[in-house]
């Protein structure tokens, strides 16, 4: 089952859900909206290795706004910390973003109950678009799950994405390899 727009509230009332900064007319009747960071990154070598460290080069978005471009992998985040204690998030496009050629995440649109951070993107356009710091982004729908949770995301030895970061984070595949 998905929240709706006063369940959401609920939560948040209840900090079982924490979006920071909150924004009431972001809310939708059952998603909330997400902005873009002021940060992008990009991979810094010409292939990458599941098994190493692959350097990045993170720059801030100029007000005037930053081209993305086709066959680039870009790596954002959101304006928003989040955290969710309850219920499973998930992170979609918003239909805005997906006209404009946009896709926002390859694979990781779920996350964890537990997670608590600030969502790295994983963006690439099908064709040249401006993009802008703290133009909206993202929705997050957040589902209710049933049964006991066991170890939640904060609490895993194997969580790799936990530490605070405002910034966008690269694959830590390489961790699995240790």
């Amino acid at each position: 089952m998905i929240l709706s727009d006063s369940r959401i509230l609920e939560e948040i009332e209840r900090r079982t859900i924490v979006i920071q900064p909150f924004r009431r007319e972001c809310l939708g009747s059952n998603s909330y909206d997400v902005h873009l960071g002021k940060y992008l990154s990009t991979y810094d070598c010409p292939e990458l290795d599941a098994r190493q460290p692959n350097p990045v080069k993170e720059f801030e978005i100029p007000p005037e706004g930053y081209v993305l471009h086709p066959n680039q992998l870009y790596l954002g985040v959101t304006e928003e910390y989040t955290e969710t204690h309850r219920h499973v998030p998930f992170l979609e496009g918003k239909s805005s973003v997906g006209r404009l050629g946009i896709d926002i995440h390859s694979t990781a649109g779920k996350g964890d109950v537990g997670y608590a951070n600030y969502w790295t993107l994983e963006m690439s356009s099908k064709i040249p678009v401006r993009v802008y710091a703290g133009m909206p982004i993202g929705q997050l729908i957040y589902f209710e799950i049933e049964g006991e949770i066991l170890h939640d995301y904060s609490h895993k030895s194997s969580a790799k994405y936990a530490q605070v970061n405002p910034h966008p984070v690269p694959s830590r595949m390489y961790m699995n390899f240790k």
